[in-house]
């Protein structure tokens, strides 16, 4: 039986990424972004994956072309098994040096995208009693950093949203379940589009992985959502364990640091796109793809996230190996 998946921002990174991933296991896939070069980009991949592809131009900051959008899934494919929530905006400036029109706008779509695509997956999974929603997060969603004051609120609202929603289905008992998966700094184009009032290029916080990566983690969370989140990469436990034991000394840290490592050593082009308020991808415009310009350095494996995914195995083999310690020292 073919499953349908539904993911937002999916002409470009992670979303993108996704898309092709859940082709590969004979997906049918909706594909909800703005841009249209991106969007017929990838579809054309999901149906070279083997999946069968409905691209759906859409702004997922209007609830009700997102709602819209829902219907014709269903129409068109057959009733939502999978929605993964993966369309954002961001500025990459200091707080005061961002409009609040602006802020607004990175609010609307990257968090209340969020609460509208999972609005209209839920309306339409909890009367049939079965499906599953993935919210992309990230390490921001608990740790806030400077120049990204917009995205990372919108991240904490996530997470917060997510919560509620979780504990509302355990409590009515459905077969519906909600999960976030916390991402690392992932190397995807948004460094090339981004709405930036840096003087140099932005670029994601070293260590940095592949989107492949985030799509292998999406798929697992996708068919083991009764776990309430993943975290992928060594560097989102470091960081959610270093905020949870020492927040004060990591501001002090982020405040040397934050500034630096979030921008390359080259100037910031003056005529960079900026996809706020327009996709960059659009009419006439470029395909960006799923992966961005650290190909170089990132990494597409992650013994941290085969660990957090196999965490009951390796607590197997630990219980084993401490019984068997204990065994031979009352043999002794």
């Amino acid at each position: 039986m073919t499953r349908i998946s539904v993911v937002t921002g999916a002409s470009a990174g992670i979303g993108r990424a996704v898309a092709r991933r859940l082709a590969a296991r004979g997906d049918a896939v909706a594909l909800l972004a703005r841009g249209e070069e991106g969007l017929e980009a990838a579809a054309e991949e999901v149906r070279r994956a083997g999946g069968t592809a409905l691209p759906i131009p859409v702004d997922v900051a209007d609830h009700a072309a997102v709602d819209a959008a829902a219907d014709q899934v269903e129409k068109e494919l057959g009733p939502i098994d999978l929605w993964v929530n993966d369309a954002f905006s961001s500025v990459f400036a200091p707080f005061l040096e961002i409009g609040m029109d602006e802020f607004t706008r990175t609010t609307e779509v990257t968090y209340l995208g969020y609460v509208y695509g999972t609005r209209a997956a839920l309306s339409r999974m909890i009367p049939r009693d079965r499906g599953v929603v993935v919210q992309i997060g990230s390490a921001l969603a608990y740790r806030g950093i400077p120049l990204q004051s917009a995205y990372c609120g919108a991240k904490h609202a996530i997470q917060g949203f997510t919560e509620s929603v979780r504990v509302e289905l355990l409590h009515d008992k459905r077969n519906v379940h909600v999960t976030m998966v916390q991402m690392p700094a992932v190397n995807t184009p948004q460094f090339r589009w981004v709405l930036s009032r840096l003087p140099r290029n932005a670029q994601p916080v070293p260590p940095i992985y592949q989107p492949d990566l985030a799509a292998r983690a999406v798929e697992f969370a996708a068919d083991h959502p009764k776990r309430r989140e993943y975290w992928v990469g060594g560097s989102t436990a470091l960081t959610l364990a270093a905020n949870a034991v020492a927040p004060g000394l990591l501001d002090r840290y982020l405040a040397r640091s934050g500034y630096d490592s979030q921008q390359t050593p080259d100037p910031r082009p003056e005529d960079q796109p900026a996809n706020l308020w327009s996709p960059a991808d659009g009419p006439g415009g470029q395909d960006f793809g799923a992966h961005g310009d650290f190909g170089d350095e990132a990494k597409n494996r992650s013994l941290q996230m085969w660990a957090s995914q196999h965490h009951g195995l390796l607590a197997g083999v630990a219980g084993g190996l401490l019984a068997g310690a204990a065994w031979a020292a009352l043999r002794r």
